[in-house]
């Protein structure tokens, strides 16, 4: 499917970790299909690159940081993107802490938790939030950014690998009790993608040379092969799909 394809014209979206990664190809995606997009995150000069490409797009956008693991930070966001374009169509949840290389034992109670407070509790609280404002306008798409090393055991990644384990499973349990309220609620699981948080892992000769032995497309995916997916789960093309969990992941599950 090519993202043009796709008629999001008139929709707000949300997109968390916007600044970078496959948080921009998204955003920039969405706003080629028509909608406003707001891409939120830490970091200032990334969502300002961000929101300048949406607008070059004819789109509208705005500017506000916010770390998903802070509760008042998440409601400032919320209420002010509300204030502004009186609605949030889509929720896309691209935030997350990349992986620390080491094995489950070394890992200590702060990285541990670092980790799981932004990719878990975090798409918790940005779900919680942004769905209430889904229930009163009466519907909405939200799409989780999870991995495949939360569908098996991953070495070395231990704490990753749970955060987005737990991330399928919330996304599985929003989908059910949300469908009453015409909330659709899905997942991308994509393999290895070549970004800024990445980069160092896929570069180092003899790591990348054995992950690559484990995908049978022998290559590393780009932020734009994720982006249409999305771009499609936002759409009212797939009104009849949710609860699904999507890997993107050049065959490495198989």
């Amino acid at each position: 499917m090519r993202v043009k394809e796709a008629k999001l014209a008139g929709r707000v979206a949300l997109v968390a970790g916007g600044g970078r990664g496959i948080g921009r190809a998204i955003a920039l995606a969405l706003a080629e299909a028509g909608a406003d997009v707001i891409p939120t995150g830490r970091t200032l000069s990334q969502l300002q690159q961000t929101a300048r490409k949406i607008e070059q797009r004819g789109r509208r956008s705005m500017l506000k940081t916010c770390d998903v693991s802070r509760l008042e930070q998440i409601q400032a966001l919320v209420a002010e993107v509300h204030a502004q374009f009186r609605r949030i169509d889509v929720l896309i949840n691209a935030a997350a802490i990349s992986p620390i290389w080491r094995r489950i034992e070394d890992v200590t109670e702060e990285e541990w938790d670092a980790i799981l407070d932004v990719n878990l509790k975090g798409a918790f609280l940005l779900s919680r939030e942004v769905g209430r404002l889904m229930i009163e306008q009466g519907g909405g798409s939200i799409i989780h950014i999870a991995s495949i090393a939360g569908l098996r055991g991953s070495s070395h990644i231990g704490p990753y690998s749970v955060s987005k384990a737990g991330l399928i499973g919330l996304v599985r349990v929003l989908a059910y009790e949300w469908a009453k309220y015409g909330i659709r609620v899905n997942a991308i699981a994509p393999g290895w993608v070549w970004t800024e948080l990445s980069r160092p892992v896929l570069e180092h000769p003899e790591i990348s040379k054995s992950l690559l032995a484990d995908i049978p497309l022998k290559r590393f995916a780009r932020p734009e092969e994720i982006a249409p997916l999305a771009v499609y789960l936002a759409s009212e093309e797939s009104a009849f799909v949710t609860g699904q969990i999507y890997a993107i992941d050049g065959g490495q599950t198989l």
